[in-house]
């Protein structure tokens, strides 16, 4: 992983196709690392999570190419490796667990990151109407240790409609994403370890992500 880091670090600096070609043998090697890596944390995973099983760590990384035909940031590639552990890959509206893996910018998530509109009013609505046993969720203290709540960063400014404007936790309906976050130093994946200790934190999100998707199921049933 210190390879790893070096790498991306680099590659902030020479964003540009001439540089990612002169390194594309060492880019391959690391790339075929962090597959590995992902097959290790989705097998720990799954011990718990069966929706994991079968899954394969190459249907849920993430490409470093970026798509710049609508960007004003024209530079070529990711400064990142990441994976999106879910039922379905990558491309799966359910939630799941995101492991970032960026110099100075690591994170380890879980929930749903930018819903379509139906499933985000029904998510709303299933935290409405279950307001305790999403509470309870996120009050348990691994995850309050851990992942200190959600993430609020899109989050609305009033509570949407139609749910009542005296809701007792406006926040847990203004939010724009389900979304859970903790960030990681670098050193943290620098440990020979790194993959079961990830596993152990990400799954502290299982109950969080159970409950998203018996929405997402109820949506597609």
């Amino acid at each position: 992983m210190k390879e790893t880091f070096h790498f991306l670090k680099e590659l902030r600096v020479h964003n540009n196709r001439e540089w990612f070609n002169a390194h594309k043998e060492e880019y391959t090697r690391l790339r075929k690392h962090f597959e590995t890596s992902v097959e290790k944390l989705i097998a720990l995973m799954g011990e718990k999570d069966e929706e994991l099983h079968g899954l394969e760590a190459s249907s849920c990384i993430f490409r470093i190419y970026r798509d710049i035909r609508f960007s004003p940031d024209k530079t070529p590639y990711k400064g990142h490796f990441a994976a999106y552990i879910a039922k379905g890959g990558k491309n799966s509206p359910r939630a799941g667990y995101y492991l970032h893996i960026e110099p100075g910018n690591c994170l380890l998530c879980g929930g749903i990151w930018c819903p379509q509109p139906p499933l985000l009013k029904a998510l709303r609505q299933s935290v409405y109407d279950n307001c305790d046993e999403f509470l309870e969720i996120l009050n348990d203290p691994s995850f309050k240790q851990i992942y200190h709540g959600l993430d609020s960063e899109r989050a609305l400014k009033v509570i949407p409609k139609p749910f009542p404007k005296d809701f007792p936790f406006p926040d847990l309906l203004k939010q724009r994403d389900y979304l859970a976050c903790t960030s990681k130093d670098d050193t943290f994946f620098e440990t020979e370890d790194w993959v079961l200790r990830a596993a152990e934190e990400l799954l502290v999100l299982y109950p969080f992500n159970r409950f998203l998707n018996y929405t997402c199921d109820e949506m597609n049933g």
